[in-house]
């Protein structure tokens, strides 16, 4: 017999080490946790005996994640994308409970056996469409919005099915009256709680905070959870209901964020025991017995879910390959089918083997998701050639715009930084092209007049399109490293020349987007904090030019193209030696460097860079090269020392 410290151990050992192991392969933990139940469960080794302690886990772990998804709906969120959701959204749902209650009753199964099943298999994973959407930066596509909004009706539509569960329990029910009373229920309490809970939460989330012990806070968010679930469990509803209501009025408050972060390794830890007990419930006799059948629904769920949202997506006057691509990103399970499942067997209202063979369809959906969504632009290609004509009338439509276009600058990114950005590049006269995949964005914008396209900048043919090859720069507005890094490894490789700025969040990433290709990389929270600094220090009577001499010198020190300056008569440091200057060193008919290349010339022996250099009659600075000979009426902007850049003007003079 394991002791219970023992199976702790055990537990966290094998999900340690499963979890570590599956992030290398990207797939989500929940699969990890899925596995451990499996192998430590009744079924397998028989470590974890399935008892009542285990339901309660499956309960807690229901609550806490049905509390995060309230946490994260936000009513204007739901407002702003009503068409997806409760357009595209709802009929999905709709119709695949129909069709499954539809074809289970020809088979022999009862109503709310066929709904239970149809529910599971509508449900698709938030958690594995989300990740991959984001790391694709997919995310604001055209059928990453899509496959967004229909995942958040489908998070919906869940409270309404765990809410339906218990009253469908009873085998006398009636399944309409079941669901009038819980509609009518629901109703009443979603009206009084966010009539009367708002103020009444924001008053007493004020006076725990004001107590200002981190403990007291976690405790008062777990108190209202359950106090919630509690509730709803009292008025004949189910406790997911409470917690989801929980989740969506401390939402509007403003104490969300905090509530977010204090309850995250709660909730992780929870749900990795509810999967864990998802696991245990699978019985691989039974998914080997009915190995085949379990292998021919798993394909027609995924056809059927295919088909049908790319069938909907069509009809709401989308293009074909995007309803492909949505539909080939949704046509698995999710994590909310095992909460279904779960609930189902808690009740007894599915037998054994219907049970089992469902989760194993489930499950192995889950497993082949990943690799299937990562192909959804390729399966579109290949099933609608109007895509591929679109696609390239994209970049087409691209460079007709950019042949107009030369010496410009490329934006990637027309978010917040890169509308910024355009702004002062309008206001010099620099002529740019900025990309970006909300077409939504690129739509308003264009008609406000902006230079902006649409387009995936990580794709060269697209920055090919932008006309790179005659671009003086490139500026990567991105806030996702990961995303920046992919793009700069892209330019790179085909363009080695071209002038990079990247944009990132913090110091962090800075050597890892250098390393990607950027020139210059510029962190916000940085800059912000210079800004902070300076402002400070002006309120603090500190004089001005000692605050501009801060900020210089700790830019210099981060930054490559901040280095160095041109010293004039407004520069009041004490030491001026001691700190690294810009000086401009003319080519005149007798120089002795006059006629030779770059490289011949010992700049290291002095101690002294070539930060750049100018040309008569050319208006662009000339980036030092090796091969580049120096003529009359050149200029040479040196970045060194004033004694260094003294004794080499000597020599660049004279010879000595």
């Amino acid at each position: 017999m394991v002791s219970s410290l023992e199976l702790i151990i055990l537990l966290l050992a094998c999900s340690v080490g499963l979890v570590a192991i599956l992030r290398n392969f990207k797939m989500p933990p929940m699969i990890a946790y899925f596995v451990v139940g499996l192998i430590l469960g009744p079924s397998v080794a028989g470590v974890i005996v399935d008892s009542a302690a285990n339901h309660h886990l499956v309960e807690f772990g229901i609550v806490f994640l049905m509390f995060t998804i309230g946490l994260e709906f936000s009513l204007p969120t739901l407002n702003s994308m009503r068409q997806i959701l409760f357009g595209i959204g709802l009929s999905q749902v709709a119709i695949t409970l129909l069709f499954t209650v539809i074809i289970g009753s020809i088979f022999g199964l009862s109503l709310s056996e066929g709904f239970i099943i149809g529910s599971a298999i509508t449900m698709s994973s938030t958690a594995i469409v989300s990740k991959i959407l984001m790391e694709r930066l997919d995310l604001n596509t055209r059928h990453g919005k899509l496959s967004v909004g229909i995942l958040l009706f489908q998070d919906l539509a869940v409270i309404l099915v765990l809410v339906l569960i218990p009253s469908l329990s009873n085998p006398d029910a009636n399944f309409f009256n079941a669901f009038s009373l819980v509609i009518v229920k629901t109703a009443v309490l979603f009206s009084i709680i966010f009539k009367v809970g708002k103020p009444v939460m924001n008053y007493w989330f004020g006076i725990i905070a004001r107590q200002k012990s981190s403990e007291l806070f976690v405790l008062n968010v777990l108190l209202v959870t359950l106090s919630f679930s509690y509730l709803t469990h009292l008025s004949g509803l189910s406790y997911a209901l409470g917690a989801f209501l929980a989740g969506m009025l401390i939402s509007e408050t403003h104490f969300r964020f905090q509530v977010e972060s204090d309850i995250a390794p709660f909730r992780d830890i929870l749900l990795g025991l509810f999967f864990i007990t998802v696991g245990m419930m699978l019985n691989l006799a039974i998914l080997i017995q009915y190995l085949f059948p379990i292998i021919g629904l798993l394909i027609f769920l995924i056809v059927f879910k295919s088909v049908l949202i790319t069938f909907l997506i069509k009809i709401f006057k989308y293009e074909l390959g995007v309803g492909i691509r949505a539909g080939v990103i949704l046509a698995h399970a999710g994590e909310f089918s095992f909460v279904i499942l779960a609930l189902a067997k808690q009740q007894d209202m599915l037998n054994d083997i219907l049970l089992q063979i469902i989760l194993s369809v489930s499950i192995l959906s889950m497993l082949l998701a990943p690799f299937i969504i990562q192909i959804n632009g390729k399966i579109a290609r290949f099933l609608s050639k109007s895509y591929i004509k679109n696609d390239q009338k994209n970049i087409d439509n691209l460079e007709q715009i950019a042949e107009k276009f030369n010496d410009h600058v490329i934006l990637c990114g027309f978010g917040r930084s890169g509308q910024y950005i355009a702004r002062f590049l309008k206001e010099e006269n620099i002529k740019y092209i900025a990309i970006d995949i909300d077409s939504n964005r690129v739509s308003d914008a264009t008609i406000a007049g902006e230079n902006v396209v649409y387009g995936d900048s990580s794709r060269y043919d697209v920055l090919k399109a932008a006309g790179i090859e005659r671009a003086k720069g490139l500026m990567v507005t991105y806030s996702d490293d990961r995303a920046s890094q992919k793009l700069l490894t892209a330019v790179r490789e085909h363009n080695k020349n071209i002038p990079i700025i990247a944009r990132t969040l913090d110091e962090t990433s800075i050597d890892k987007i250098r390393m990607a290709g950027a020139d210059e990389v510029v962190p916000e929270v940085l800059e912000g904090s210079l800004m902070l600094a300076s402002h400070a220090l002006v309120m603090f009577d500190v004089p001005l030019w000692r605050v501009i001499k801060k900020i210089r010198e700790f830019r210099e020190s981060k930054y490559k193209i901040f280095k160095g300056y041109f010293k004039g008569s407004t520069d009041f440091s004490e030491d001026l030696t001691s700190q690294q200057q810009l000086y401009s060193v003319e080519i005149s008919k007798n120089s002795h460097i006059k006629g030779l290349m770059l490289k011949d010339i010992p700049f290291e022996v002095y101690g002294v860079q070539v930060h750049h250099l100018r040309r008569p009659n050319m208006l662009e600075d000339i980036q030092p090269r090796d091969d580049i000979t120096l003529d009359r009426g050149d200029v040479i902007v040196l970045l060194g020392y004033v004694e260094e850049i003294k004794l080499f003007e000597v020599f660049a003079q004279n010879g000595h």
